[in-house]
């Protein structure tokens, strides 16, 4: 009993040291691949994927402004988790109705980077904890940095460089208002809805997110202050 007590608490001791070393050393190394990419491969049978990674100030200002005006609007306020979003989802779901996710930016980073596809409880409670993690020892930027390059936005296409190549023939840099938006209309499902061959669907989906966008202050570089009463055309609630 002693042995096995002993080998429980290190197993859950090496569980906690590996996974904040390896957050920490994500604050500064480059995401090259993600769990989610090698499933991908097996699911089709190929071993094909299309990411560069890229940093944040070499994709358009437009494309962080563009997901939190479609995934995550408060994502410069909260501390990884929208509380409000979550009650909201809460209720919505009880009422029977079509179903709402509450997954913050910072969630779905979490999700892309460190965790497999899922609704299960159990990588649910890992998704909290390297969520809260990355909120302690990351900053908003490098969340965003991350999430923008590793998430999926196309048939084997990962991240804005890859998608402003194939689905675009774009820099992710030249990439307009217009573009970004109907990417962030794809996310929450990019296998189904294509950036690159939109339909009616996507592009009322694309109206609506510029619209948005509206009320979504300019994302702020690395160490700059932000007012989040300053917004492009209005006032960020």
């Amino acid at each position: 009993m002693k042995l096995f007590r002993k080998i429980v608490r290190w197993v859950v001791g090496a569980f906690f040291a590996s996974t904040i070393l390896a957050v920490i050393a994500y604050r500064f190394i480059p995401v090259y691949i993600t769990p989610l990419m090698v499933i991908r491969c097996f699911q089709n049978g190929s071993t094909t994927i299309h990411h560069h990674w890229i940093s944040l100030d070499e994709m358009s200002a437009h494309m962080p402004v563009a997901v939190m005006a479609s995934e995550d609007s408060r994502f410069l306020l909260h501390h990884g988790f929208d509380f409000d979003a979550i009650g909201k989802a809460a209720e919505n779901n009880l009422k029977g109705r079509r179903k709402h996710g509450a997954s913050t930016i910072s969630q779905q980073a979490a999700k892309n980077v460190f965790l497999w596809p899922g609704r299960s409880w159990i990588r649910k409670g890992f998704e909290v904890y390297f969520t809260a993690l990355m909120e302690l020892f990351w900053s908003k930027q490098r969340i965003m940095e991350v999430y923008l390059n590793s998430i999926e936005m196309g048939p084997s296409i990962y991240g804005v460089a890859s998608c402003a190549e194939y689905n675009f023939g774009k820099k992710p840099a030249d990439l307009t208002r217009a573009d970004c938006a109907l990417i962030a209309a794809t996310l929450p499902n990019p296998r189904k809805f294509s950036s690159k061959y939109p339909s009616a669907y996507m592009r009322k989906r694309q109206r609506q997110i510029m619209a948005n966008m509206r009320y979504i202050p300019t994302f702020p570089k690395e160490g700059e202050d932000y007012n989040p009463n300053t917004a492009v055309g209005g006032t960020y609630h």
